[in-house]
């Protein structure tokens, strides 16, 4: 049976793509690769508007016969060695009773015309390191560790909470 996919930039201004972007977004952040806990509600209540807000961001759905399955979220930057905007794909989840329709390649890509739409240089993501399965995807699509020098090592994304 042939399952019927939509995938598309959400608008955080419609009331069900906000609903589908923040259940989706919660459930990921439940996901040990999410960090294992659900979103404050208060955060997760504010977040569509918030995202609209912002003129770099943008959110990609993805449905299986029109249930959510799917998100995408992602903002646009600046590369200064090159002078040009890119994309950083902060967040990609597929609910898990979905995985394996090629859900997460096929939002990549509509990421990737968006930014190519939009001149960009590159795409960057990060990724946990024990996540295998997402990093052979990403590898698929041809996504590579960031390194400007072999001997000068690869990047490694740090924060700092505030």
């Amino acid at each position: 049976m042939t399952s019927n996919i939509q995938i598309k930039r959400a608008n955080y201004t419609d009331a069900q793509e906000a609903a589908d972007l923040k259940a989706l977004l919660n459930d990921y952040a439940k996901d040990p690769m999410g960090g294992g806990h659900a979103l404050d509600p208060e955060t997760l209540d504010s977040l569509p508007s918030k995202l609209a807000d912002l003129p770099s961001a943008f959110s990609i759905l993805a449905y299986v016969d029109g249930k959510p399955a799917g998100l995408t979220n992602c903002f646009f930057g600046f590369s200064t060695f090159a002078a040009k905007p890119l994309v950083n794909i902060h967040d990609v989840t597929v609910r898990p009773e979905f995985r394996g329709l090629g859900l997460s390649k096929k939002m990549l890509a509509k990421v990737e015309t968006i930014a190519q739409e939009n001149g960009c240089c590159k795409l960057t993501l990060e990724v946990l390191s024990n996540n295998t399965v997402a990093m052979r995807a990403y590898q698929s699509l041809g996504f590579a560790g960031y390194e400007l020098d072999p001997e000068a090592g690869h990047a490694v994304f740090w924060q700092k909470e505030l």
